[in-house]
């Protein structure tokens, strides 16, 4: 399985702006990331018997309502980090992307579950009978920050909102352009949900759902 490093982790108009499989885009793609500010995490223990706590500084990559379910995450696999997993997100959506955009499935296997898998394969097998091409670009990543985070028993999942600049192209089977444009990059909005059992032998995370992002 291709790694998503996340502590260990990680179209065109017709087809990019597919909201089951994307959530609703405004545009097409992007490739780099604006820096953010890395969180301090602190574990403490007071006293033997007390569940370890952390105190998040900084959390510029995460909203508040998402602090809870990061704690939670934390205690239970001590190791998580959230600045790399932030960072993880970001090559994972560039990776998830660009596989789609190719048609590449295997590799989108790979990186999501069975239902995503299956949404992306179905608007795949659509764009080869239309006889499309996707050539899309990922021009910049404005913004990635965990927008929720919870852990269900030993499965974490987090939702980092990705707002992102992509440019788009559809062509036909003789290259001419049918959509979009590549020097006109539009603003997108994603919400991705990763997810992970904690303290598991595979450290990746993979997509389990996507959404609109307001």
């Amino acid at each position: 399985m291709v790694g998503i490093v996340l502590l260990a982790m990680v179209a065109g108009f017709l087809a990019l702006r597919l909201y089951s499989v994307l959530g609703k885009r405004t545009g097409h793609e992007q490739t780099f990331v604006a820096p953010v500010d890395q969180p301090k995490l602190v574990p403490t223990v007071a006293g033997d018997e007390a569940r370890p706590q952390v105190v998040i500084e900084n959390n510029n990559v995460f909203e508040p309502a998402a602090a809870a379910g990061i704690r939670a995450i934390i205690a239970a696999e001590s190791n998580f980090d959230v600045a790399r997993f932030i960072d993880g997100s970001k090559t994972a959506y560039r990776m998830i992307l660009e596989a789609y955009w190719r048609g590449d499935e295997t590799e989108l296997a790979e990186l999501t579950d069975d239902d995503v898998r299956q949404s992306f394969a179905a608007s795949i097998a659509d764009r080869k009978v239309a006889g499309h091409v996707l050539d899309n670009r990922l021009v910049q990543i404005e913004k990635a920050i965990i927008s929720a985070a919870s852990l269900d028993g030993k499965v974490a999942h987090i939702t980092v909102r990705f707002d992102a600049d992509i440019a788009a192209v559809t062509r036909d089977a003789d290259n001419a352009v049918v959509a979009g444009s590549l020097t006109d990059a539009v603003p997108t909005h994603d919400a991705w949900t990763f997810t992970r059992t904690v303290r598991a032998s595979d450290p990746n995370w993979i997509l389990t759902d996507t959404d609109e992002s307001a």
